[in-house]
């Protein structure tokens, strides 16, 4: 066929497949019915594949050899690390031995270093060190809490220490701590923390199951045999390294309390202004005007009453309640307030006095160590001093009073008589939500039994 013929013929296809458009179309689909009916038609005849012989082939793998191996192994970037905890007592040199490492100029780095010296201050960091394939020291990445104490929760000090072209370099920066939601449960058998022991939980997070319920429970006197507890929590990590400080724990996210058959839930809820608090499932806030107690957790040694006094040997209306706890433990206050006096009174020892309005003090007395002073603003739960045994004691306690228009009451009385604060109406349908996510987790949690626990992201 001639160019001008394939030409010509080319044309008038063009120009039947433009004016039958619409039927060429029609035939294909036609043509693609028939295939999809032949497709139903043969499917059925087809074997079924358990019918079918099976074949089995084996074949020797021979591995390289080796020499082969270790070439091949030689080859790749390698890098080692190692990690540690720092100590009290540790020197530059007990820290390195204690990562395996040997390196004159990394040691004297750090001893001149200002941020360097960091490594060794307190103890608690947790220190990596990595190396390259040939064992030469590349990086030490120290992690611990922040200075501030108000991102402890969720953020982290780093302090990196680097060698770039022979010379080491420090940096230090805060960067955000990473959350996993970890449930358990437990039963009360002896005590609180035996059963929170049981159930893997650490001091912290039971501490911070007393705070949450010691509205509505006197852990001192009310816990019975038998109550069970179901908490879901944060547990924190640094880059990927569970953290030493807290016990690895974060915040409670949601717990519930069965004390003599009575039901108490909590789950944590932050508002539209970034204000976090403890919340019922109906949306009542548990924060009260003031806590049960100014300890996280301890035992009474001498109620609001008549007493004995141990030293006078006569009988005087005791106008506090005295907790018994090792000395240095923590003292926090158990409301929002002002600190009014910060200091040493006769009999008391060394004394902080909390004035929370108009109306209402408190004071807490036979201090080891004062942590505020006199005209700072403290929140309610903030630390004011740690437990001792100044001024007339006979062992370390703390004495703590409460009073209204000047007038001594009962602590606990007057810590379950304040009243709570109510949800707002704009994040009441936010809050409905999170709070059946709560639950569910809480659920989830006592279905695990006694003892047990389970972690995800």
């Amino acid at each position: 066929m001639s160019h001008r013929s394939l030409a010509s013929w080319r044309t008038a296809a063009l120009q039947f497949s433009t004016r039958n458009r619409r039927r060429i179309i029609a035939a294909v689909v036609a043509g693609l019915g028939g295939f999809t009916v032949t497709a139903f038609g043969i499917a059925p005849l087809m074997p079924d594949a358990a019918d079918l012989p099976l074949q089995e082939i084996r074949e020797r793998v021979q591995p390289d050899g080796l020499d082969a191996q270790l070439e091949a192994l030689a080859a790749q970037n390698l890098s080692l690390t190692r990690s540690t905890v720092t100590r009290g007592t540790d020197s530059v040199d007990a820290l390195l031995q204690r990562l395996g490492v040997s390196d004159a100029s990394a040691a004297a780095f750090i001893r001149q270093d200002p941020l360097a010296r960091r490594l060794l201050q307190g103890r608690g960091k947790l220190v990596q060190a990595l190396a390259d394939g040939n064992g030469t020291l590349e990086r030490l990445v120290a992690r611990y809490p922040t200075e501030d104490a108000t991102q402890r929760r969720t953020h982290f000090t780093r302090l990196t220490l680097s060698r770039a072209g022979g010379q080491w370099r420090s940096r230090v920066e805060v960067a955000a701590l990473e959350a996993s939601v970890r449930l358990s449960s437990g039963t009360i058998r002896s005590s609180l923390f035996a059963a929170t022991d049981e159930a893997g939980l650490a001091d912290a997070v039971a501490a911070q199951l007393v705070e949450v319920f010691a509205p509505d429970i006197d852990f001192h006197r009310e816990l019975r045999k038998g109550d069970t507890f179901a908490v879901a929590y944060e547990a924190l990590s640094a880059d990927g390294q569970a953290v030493p400080w807290n016990e690895g724990s974060g915040r409670v996210l949601a717990a519930e309390f069965v004390n003599a058959g009575r039901r108490h839930q909590a789950m944590w809820f932050v508002d539209a202004q970034g204000r976090g608090g403890y919340f019922s499932p109906d949306g009542a806030s548990r924060k009260r005007a003031f806590l049960g107690s100014p300890l996280a957790f301890s035992r009474v040694t001498s109620g609001f009453k008549m007493r004995m006094h141990p030293l006078l040997k006569t009988w005087r209306a005791h106008l506090g309640v005295d907790y018994g706890a090792p000395t240095g433990t923590d003292v926090r206050t158990v409301g929002d307030g002002t600190v009014s006096f910060a200091g040493r009174q006769n009999g008391y020892g060394n004394v902080v006095e909390i004035r929370h309005d108009a109306r209402h003090t408190t004071l807490y007395a036979h201090l080891s160590r004062i942590d505020v002073r006199k005209g700072e603003r403290v929140e309610q739960g903030q630390t004011v001093g740690g437990v001792g045994a100044t001024g007339w004691a006979t062992g370390p306690h703390l004495h703590f009073e409460f009073r209204i228009d000047g007038r001594h009451q009962d602590p606990l009385l007057v810590a379950r008589a304040s009243q709570a604060q109510e949800l707002s109406a704009a994040d009441r349908s936010r809050f409905g939500g999170q709070a059946q996510l709560a639950l569910g987790q809480l659920a989830l949690a006592g279905s695990l039994g006694g003892g047990a626990r389970a972690s995800f992201e």
